[in-house]
């Protein structure tokens, strides 16, 4: 792999279009072997004719023998077929690095969107916090890279994380299997998580949960007593960091061994990054896992 790129110089580049061609292009181009096929007119099997198929592509020869209509299938319908689902609540505003999860986080689903285009493969998004705020749905189409990447740009509005209510959407209307990607810090109550993740890969879908985290959080290396404050609820406390931070370490060992728990069981991809880490290290990583 080429030089990897400093997130920190990364987050300086405004345009966020730009970001992600500087991973796409700049770094890990080329290294993706996609599993499914590329855009492609090859007949490659039949299948049963169901209203809203286009007529055209019935085979009438093998109708006229069976008196059944099959459509030709063609390996541009295999193409990847990719729903994002972009937590911005926020608990994704904490930063220690002069940028937030948020951006980290945005930075990710453009680079994402930025290289499934180049492939063209459709691409969705949808952007939630304790509700849906924006749903995109999954296309290739010349303006489907502008249209996510202008979203992207609006600023947040909410505040709580529901994990729950995006993942409702997406077993409600994501009808062509494919790929789901959620990302977010998963700072919140995990009830139901599991459940609704076992919905999406039940209907066939491909599962990835990326877990954005400042390098803070996990270490919690402050060193004076301070007032924390919940950037959801609000709540502030005093607190000493060097006498919390084992315990606070251990609850969040268990917190991170119980969604890794219920991934493994369910078979969906799991990958923490953390806001110092090059972005294309982790996406090598998901993709070379893929491939695998």
């Amino acid at each position: 792999m080429s030089q990897r790129i400093d997130p920190a110089c990364l987050m300086r580049i405004k345009s966020l279009e730009l970001r992600a061609k500087t991973v796409v292009e700049g770094t890990w181009k080329g290294l993706h072997r996609s599993p499914y096929h590329g855009f492609s007119v090859e007949f490659t099997e039949y299948r049963e004719y169901t209203p809203g198929d286009d007529p055209r592509h019935i085979d009438w020869k093998l109708a006229a023998r069976s008196n059944e209509h099959y459509i030709k299938r063609f390996e541009e319908e295999t193409n990847l077929c990719c729903h994002m689902l972009l937590d911005l609540s926020t608990s994704m505003q904490f930063q220690s690095l002069g940028y937030t999860k948020a951006e980290y986080a945005k930075t990710l689903v453009a680079t994402f969107a930025y290289f499934l285009a180049q492939q063209r493969d459709a691409t969705g998004l949808i952007i939630f916090d304790e509700q849906v705020e924006t749903v995109i749905p999954a296309r290739f189409t010349r303006g489907q890279l502008r249209r996510i990447l202008i979203e992207l740009e609006r600023p947040p509005q909410g505040s709580h994380t529901n994990l729950i209510s995006p993942l409702k959407h997406a077993v409600e209307t994501i009808k062509k299997r494919g790929l789901v990607v959620l990302i977010s810090d998963l700072m919140s109550p995990l009830d139901e998580l599991n459940t609704h993740l076992g919905y999406l890969r039940a209907q066939g879908h491909e599962v990835a949960l990326f877990q954005i985290l400042d390098p803070a959080e996990i270490h919690l290396n402050f060193h004076e007593t301070a007032i924390f404050e919940d950037l959801e609820t609000g709540e502030r406390i005093a607190l000493n960091p060097k006498a919390a931070r084992e315990n606070y370490q251990q609850q969040l060992q268990e917190h991170q061994a119980a969604i890794q728990s219920f991934c493994r069981k369910q078979g969906v991809h799991y990958h923490q990054l953390t806001t110092d880490m090059p972005l294309e290290l982790g996406l090598s990583e998901f993709l070379t896992d893929r491939a695998a």
